[in-house]
């Protein structure tokens, strides 16, 4: 077979376009169509075109409340065929979601048959299930077919669809919408209908009401799912006013006390869109991971109602603190956004405020109510002017008869006798014989009565602003009655509370197993931790050109200080060092150190101590311990140096006398009371120099004397008495010192 030749171009068809303007224009086109027709809901009734061609499809079915439901299949098939030219599993995911109680706050499709669960199994495929509509739907549907709403043409232009639906339905913050466009997303979580009800028949008393002020009767989101928020007020306000924010969301839990002082926590509500099955694997794997020291097992005892048991290590342990780390490692918290980007007016995406979302629903209701008093005007009118025909029959039924009976063409001499409209005479022409009796002409007398009182009525709605707004308000009401507070489906589900606070130390604490462990430093400043408390480091290999520096017993709860010769105090957590297989790391891996700084000194934090800390210009201080944890990775200066001058040394504050040594082999002794007490500086002169710099500091009880270790780890110790020589003042030279240490240190570090 040979190639297809294709029929030659006409070159003058054929137009240069710059690459950059096609693709700008093909990329609007697709950006402006998944924005419109896709993503973002219409603020009006709070669908997307893909859910409102459903219920759209669902009502031609006449699928309404009660009546025997539909398959699925054919639901899907009518929407895909007739409005909706996209993929039938995309349709029919999007039905599902309506359907489930866990997923839609006041679901909008009664769904019959194996619609998925909240574990995240599958639902049945829809050849197995069937649907109709619930109530609620028939709220957004209700006077559809009274042009309460603008018809647009199909994508086949075989028939129309609603531009947007009624709408007597808070749909849009009911229920919630989660979408993604191009260069935009919209998350709106549900809320409760009696709620949001009451905020709007306030926005009719009060139509420049703020945002801030409606949160009087809207508390907050009100998930399918339960569960508590945790945020403050204030966060709940600014979320609000400026259509941007989040809430953080937590499990519903209590304690059930068992036999001999034993106890579980039972979980009876999880987060909204929050999988049970993938939490519980969650929390499992977190358990194998030895990540939740204070938690003993899980398992699920869920049959219709969420119940998960949560199993203490200990009955010793406390509640509280078990679940606040869980809280921070799984999903039983979650954070769920609020963007209330929506289409305005069908057209228009923008980020909207409570008080605009609530206005845009309730001005979308009284246009419906314009549209639906118009159209039943139209037909009330209509009506009358065929009774108007039917009377004048009536009161005139012998001359009708003969003239039907001898005309050749009755209808233009009745028009022209009666002075008929063309209408009436028509009517006139197809009334049956049986309607001429007598008791047909009182009815037609009251039912034009009653119509003409009607239209009456009509006509002062449509020329009243007020009325309309009371009617509205009328509407809005008889929705708030059907989801009130004291009925099944419009209790409120999500209830809010503040966040319990916790010792932050314990916190982490509670999500590291406590085990023993031994830190190594290498001299080029790599670390690594070995299991238990190792006193024999002699067989542990190092990198090329490297060795011990120093080693200190510490627990994997231990949190590690380290001092470095920029005057910098950094934080580590023991439990995020690497294990004592290979050389370790790095430590500048888990701190922001400079690269022209070196440590001084690493050691485990206490908490209650004061340092004497110096640079090598011979000036210090004293700081408490407190005042030297940083909690940031760049850490937390604290005493003040500039190149070439450095951190060089620090001492635990243990006594009454400071001793320190210089390069020059001087030192000096001299009271601890002449050195403040500062929480960052430069600090004071220690000691004075002409031709040096300082070495080491020591700090020690007078009465017990100056102790020191040589490099050979041996432990020497001088009395005052043998130390007089050295006594002075602070900033003073000092003299040499005979029998101390060659290398001008002490070697007493922190202790």
């Amino acid at each position: 077979m040979g190639k297809r030749q294709l029929p030659p171009e006409d070159p003058a068809e054929i137009h240069d376009v710059p690459l950059r303007d096609a693709l700008e224009e093909r990329y609007l086109a697709y950006a402006l169509s998944t924005i419109m027709h896709r993503a973002l809901p219409d603020a009006r009734d709070g669908l997307k075109p893909v859910h409102r061609r459903i219920l759209y499809g669902m009502d031609s079915f006449n699928l309404n409340p009660g009546v025997t439901p539909k398959k699925s299949a054919k639901i899907v098939g009518e929407v895909m065929g007739s409005y909706h030219p996209h993929g039938d599993q995309a349709i029919y995911d999007a039905m599902v979601r309506l359907a489930q109680d866990f997923s839609s706050r006041y679901p909008l499709v009664d769904g019959q048959g194996n619609f998925g669960n909240i574990d995240g199994d599958n639902p049945a495929a829809m050849r197995y299930t069937e649907a109709r509509l619930t109530a609620v739907a028939r709220l957004l549907l209700d006077g559809i077919d009274e042009d309460a709403v603008e018809l647009k043409p199909t994508y086949d232009n075989s028939g129309k669809e609603p531009v947007v639906l009624p709408g007597g339905f808070p749909n849009l913050l009911a229920n919630g919408a989660q979408g993604i466009a191009v260069g935009m997303a919209t998350s709106i979580p549900p809320h409760n209908a009696a709620e949001l009800c009451d905020a709007a028949l306030h926005l009719i008393e009060k139509p420049d009401a703020k945002s801030k002020a409606l949160l009087r009767w809207v508390k907050g989101p009100d998930f399918p799912t339960g569960g508590i928020v945790i945020d403050s007020k204030e966060a709940i306000v600014e979320a609000y006013t400026t259509g941007r924010g989040s809430f953080r969301t937590r499990a519903r839990w209590s304690v059930e006390e068992g036999a001999r002082g034993s106890w579980v926590v039972v979980v009876t509500e999880i987060p909204w869109l929050v999988q049970k099955s993938r939490l519980v694997e969650k929390i499992a794997e977190l358990l194998d991971q030895k990540k939740l020291p204070l938690v003993g097992d899980v398992r699920d005892e869920s049959a219709e109602d969420v119940r998960l048991i949560i199993e203490p290590k200990s009955r010793t342990v406390d509640p509280a603190l078990m679940m606040e780390s869980l809280f921070r490692l799984s999903e039983l918290e979650s954070k769920i956004s609020l963007n209330l980007n929506v289409l305005v007016k069908g057209r228009i995406p923008k980020v909207i405020g409570l008080a605009e979302c609530l206005r845009e629903w309730l001005d979308h209701l009284r246009d419906v109510l314009i549209r639906r008093s118009e159209h039943r005007k139209g037909k009330i009118e209509h009506r009358l002017e065929v009774l108007g025909g039917l009377l004048i029959a009536y009161l005139n039924i012998d001359k009708v008869i003969k003239i039907i009976r001898t005309e050749d063409e009755p209808k233009p001499v009745l028009i022209q006798t009666f002075k008929l409209t063309d209408l009436q005479a028509d009517s006139i022409l197809n009334m049956r014989l049986r309607n001429l009796r007598k008791l047909e002409e009182m009815e037609i007398r009251t039912e034009d009565k009653d119509l003409r009182k009607e239209l009456k009525g009509l006509e002062g709605l449509l020329a009243s602003d007020k009325q309309q707004w009371d009617k509205v308000a009328e509407q809005v009401t008889k929705v708030r009655e059907m989801f009130g507070p004291k009925t099944p489906l419009g209790k409120r589900r999500t209830t809010f509370a503040d966040a319990p606070e916790h010792d932050l130390a314990a916190m982490e604490e509670a999500l590291v197993e406590r085990e023993p462990v031994t830190v190594v430093i290498s001299e080029k400043g790599w670390v690594r931790t070995l299991k238990g408390h190792v006193e024999d480091l002699s067989g542990l290999a190092f990198k090329t050109d490297d060795k011990l520096d120093h080693a200190f017993f510490a627990e994997t709860t231990s949190k590690l200080l380290l001092f470095a010769t920029n005057g910098k105090f950094y934080s580590l957590d023991v439990a995020k060092l690497p294990g004592g297989r290979g050389h370790g790391e790095a430590i500048r891996m888990f701190i922001d150190l400079e690269p022209d700084a070196a440590i001084v000194a690493l050691f485990v934090n206490k908490g209650e101590r004061k340092f004497l800390i110096a640079s090598s210009e011979g000036q210090g201080f004293v700081v408490k311990e407190e005042d030297c944890v940083g909690t940031t990775r760049k850490g937390r200066q604290v005493l003040n140096v500039e190149m070439p001058n450095e951190a060089c040394a620090i001492t635990t504050v243990l006594g009454d006398t400071v001793a320190v040594i210089g390069s020059n082999h001087k030192m000096v002794l001299f009271g601890l009371d002449q050195v403040p007490e500062m929480a960052r500086g430069r600090g004071v002169r220690l000691q004075k120099y002409s031709g040096g710099r300082l070495s080491d500091v020591a700090v020690f009880d007078a009465k017990a004397g100056l102790t020191w270790k040589d490099s050979a780890g041996r432990e020497h110790s001088m009395t005052m008495k043998e130390l007089a020589d050295w006594r002075g003042n602070r900033a003073d030279a000092g003299r040499l010192a005979h029998g101390l240490p060659k290398s001008n240190k002490f070697n007493r570090g922190v202790e």
